[in-house]
């Protein structure tokens, strides 16, 4: 498989950066919380939208991943190699370390209202809880991914279509755990946060991982051919 140029990394770490400071930041500037409507709409659609102006941009240059586990369930449906795979990755978690230090420069931590700092956090202080609502909205996200780009035709409409998605699944997902699916946007605004949110990182690693495998071998398995 052919390898992607140089281009493509420094688009994924674009695109990822782009992501943390216009969703995260989205997030913290509005205050979102479940007891806000209108700020916990406003922060879904802004997670959505990025998408789809990334999409609209840099897909054409890298694919527009922005998030470690659609390029595993990219992977797993030999999409991208792996040496792509590593390096987008690498990429990613880059620029989502990066969008939180640009937003480091915006808010300040050490106040109480910013001290999650647009990281996520354990649902119901349950790890198995967590792990399973991770699971199953990577899940569906991914599956959306792979299967609108499975075809040339869906082209023009594919970012609309996973912009959407993202959406949908922040809708569900915020009031559990912040809504992740991507490791590398929960993992910058964790290390700038001062509420001990590092310390649960690790079940949005995990969480997303595991439903973007389970995603990309769904769709090996059902997905059309040709």
């Amino acid at each position: 498989m052919k390898t992607k140029n140089f281009k493509a990394y420094i688009a994924e770490f674009i695109g990822t950066c782009v992501l943390v400071v216009f969703g995260c930041g989205t997030a913290m500037a509005v205050q979102c919380s479940t007891d806000n409507i209108a700020a916990y709409l406003t922060t879904a659609i802004a997670f959505g939208l990025v998408i789809v102006a990334m999409a609209y941009s840099i897909g054409n240059i890298s694919g527009c991943h922005i998030n470690p586990a659609v390029s595993l369930g990219l992977l797993i449906n030999k999409k991208i190699g792996i040496y792509d795979f590593i390096c987008y990755v690498l990429a990613q978690f880059l620029g989502g370390i990066a969008g939180a230090g640009i937003l480091r420069i915006f808010f300040d931590p050490a106040q109480k209202e910013y001290a999650a700092f647009g990281a996520n956090g354990m649902y119901a202080d349950s790890i198995v809880k967590t792990l399973v609502i991770e699971c199953i909205l990577t899940f569906v996200f991914v599956l959306a991914i792979l299967g609108v780009t499975s075809k040339v035709k869906n082209a023009q409409i594919a970012g609309l279509v996973i912009g959407a998605t993202l959406i949908l699944v922040h809708i569900l997902g915020i009031y559990f755990t912040g809504t992740s699916v991507n490791p590398a946007r929960s993992l910058g605004p964790a290390l700038f946060a001062t509420n001990g949110a590092l310390s649960q990182y690790w079940l949005f690693l995990v969480g997303p991982m595991l439903g973007s495998a389970l995603a990309g071998f769904t769709w090996k398995a059902i997905g059309n051919k040709d």
